[in-house]
């Protein structure tokens, strides 16, 4: 077992970026400290470790800093690889999961960004692009981790589970932030939503997910939403 302080993460409470390499350790066992970085006011702490990109989440194991949400859990995996498996071991197994991870950061969270960012219209069509990107997402995973109830894994959640699971949980907090009524429910996504629904049941999801109101509050003030947006 490792050392609780060989291994400290840097995170925000609110990031699903940083929420996924939480998850990610606390499904594997390994012991960690975690600090929680002021955004507005960054450390010290946080530029000397990631003096590139200054963003968390980053871990630091043994001194040495990893930073971006994806190599972190790639290398959560190399290291501690006799703890339970979070990524497939079969290269085309592997290559799936990779495939549809690099799609969910590079289509979901800029289509969702689009809704926040654009109002009347713009706001609507942004919408209908963001439905179809999931739509696209839904379809997808389902042709290609056929009969895998209830998570993309199996029986229990593997890496993909994680990336989708840490943002897509906070679904509704992000419709009700944008007063987007029904059009973004994820109980339109048959496969998603179980993914979902059972990610919440995880005792260390309830743990670490963002309470509702709260995330509520940050996503409006951040993107400066009134309630009739």
């Amino acid at each position: 077992m490792e050392k609780e302080t060989e291994v400290v993460l840097l995170g925000s409470w609110f990031s699903s970026y940083c929420n996924r390499v939480r998850l990610a350790l606390e499904i594997k066992g390994i012991q960690y400290e975690y600090t929680e970085q002021d955004l507005t006011n960054k450390s010290q702490e946080l530029l000397n470790y990631n003096p590139i990109h200054k963003k968390v989440p980053v871990l630091v194991h043994k001194g040495k800093p990893i930073v971006e949400s994806i190599v972190i859990l790639e290398y959560i995996e190399d290291c501690w690889k006799n703890l339970t498996k979070l990524w497939p071991e079969e290269p085309y197994e592997r290559a799936k999961v990779r495939f549809w991870i690099n799609y969910y950061d590079q289509k979901i969270g800029p289509s969702s960004k689009a809704v926040l960012m654009s109002k009347g219209s713009e706001k609507d069509k942004a919408i209908e692009e963001s439905k179809e990107v999931v739509k696209v997402l839904e379809e997808g995973t389902e042709r290609d981790f056929p009969k895998r109830s209830p998570f993309l894994n199996g029986e229990n959640p593997g890496i993909l589970d994680i990336v989708i699971g840490s943002s897509a949980c906070n679904a509704e907090a992000f419709n009700e932030a944008i007063g987007g009524g029904e059009d973004l429910n994820l109980d339109k996504y048959p496969c998603l939503f179980a993914l979902v629904t059972a990610l919440k049941n995880l005792p260390i999801m309830k743990q670490y997910l963002p309470q509702h109101h709260d995330l509520v509050a940050i996503i409006r003030n951040k993107f400066n939403l009134n309630q009739d947006a």
